[in-house]
């Protein structure tokens, strides 16, 4: 892949390493620059052509690799550039590799969950006209022996066919372990983990579920209301902001106040022997002769126009 400014001037190594500050690597004694040339811009051109080269090639519908990602997040990038041809004299980049560690629930042989954080390969693009010539092994090994991981501790997002051809032919990965996401690990990925897997509390059984739900809790806490009209509040003499709604059906029940709470039975009685006795009750009481003196009393006090009256 070719660019309109001299790649072999930009990187001096054949294989060169990127991380997410994207810093140029140190020119050789006596290259000189124009001091006007930004070469981390050069550096972000030349990311940005080869995410879109590798999305094109596995029919991506957007790049997974630009300047920009690399920029925010912590992967690290291998640039392999050709130095035998040198068309117009600025060279040529042959492929990349990006890795990354990342956090991930993987499941192992006995479909057991396990919290790993392993090296992923994430995005690795060959030019076309470049392939089959080695230069794929190159990169991949100078990738091995800079990370000092072995092949099977790898786990490859959304790997191509092409890819898993490549890790069969030259690293016999053949059998993988079936996961659930995208990333793909292969036979061995667990013998050599450096750090332990974390394994995930087991699923509580269906036993230990309670049989009521959220909601069910919740209503269980809303006070029963007490009938009618003990639930009644006294009135209070200050007006209401709003009145309360009234209903548009006939044959409803009283309109009730607003809830209090209980009233004990004691408090209760109290009130009703406060209450003064109906007009009907007085005329039982005065009609009794086995009352007691106290009712004997209270009726013989009533005015005369009220026993006439019954």
């Amino acid at each position: 892949m070719e660019f309109p400014f001299d790649v072999d001037a930009l990187f001096p190594e054949r294989i060169t390493v990127l991380d997410q500050h994207l810093r140029p690597p140190a020119r050789r004694p006596g290259t000189t620059t124009p001091a006007r040339v930004d070469l981390q811009q050069q550096i972000m051109t030349i990311l940005d052509e080869l995410g879109k080269a590798s999305a094109k090639a596995q029919h991506l519908p957007a790049p997974i690799t630009s300047a920009s990602r690399m920029q925010s997040n912590r992967h690290v990038v291998y640039i392999l550039k050709d130095t035998a041809a040198r068309p117009a004299g600025k060279g040529a980049i042959i492929g990349f590799l990006k890795v990354g560690y990342k956090k991930l629930f993987v499941l192992d042989d006995r479909e057991a969950h396990n919290e790993v954080e392993p090296l992923c390969i994430l995005d690795f693009y060959i030019h076309e006209s470049m392939q089959r010539h080695g230069h794929g092994r190159e990169l991949f090994q100078y990738m091995l022996q800079k990370e000092r991981v072995e092949p099977h501790q790898l786990a490859i997002d959304r790997p191509s066919p092409k890819l898993l051809k490549f890790l069969n032919k030259h690293y016999n990965l053949e059998t993988t372990v079936p996961q659930v996401n995208n990333f793909v690990i292969f036979e061995g990925f667990f013998a050599h983990q450096h750090p332990p897997a974390r394994k995930l509390p087991p699923k509580r059984a269906e036993g230990d579920i309670k049989p009521y739900s959220s909601s069910d809790r919740e209503f269980l806490k809303v006070a029963v209301e007490p009938p009618w009209p003990l639930n009644r509040a006294p009135r209070r003499a200050m007006p209401a902001a709003h009145p309360p709604p009234r209903s548009s059906s006939l044959g409803n029940s009283p309109d009730r106040g607003p809830l209090r709470p209980f009233v004990p039975e004691q408090e209760l009685l109290r009130s009703l022997r406060l209450c003064p006795p109906h007009p009907t009750a007085r005329l039982l009481l005065a009609s009794d002769p086995g009352g007691s003196p106290a009712q004997r009393r209270r009726t013989s006090s009533l005015p005369r126009s009220d026993e006439s009256r019954y």
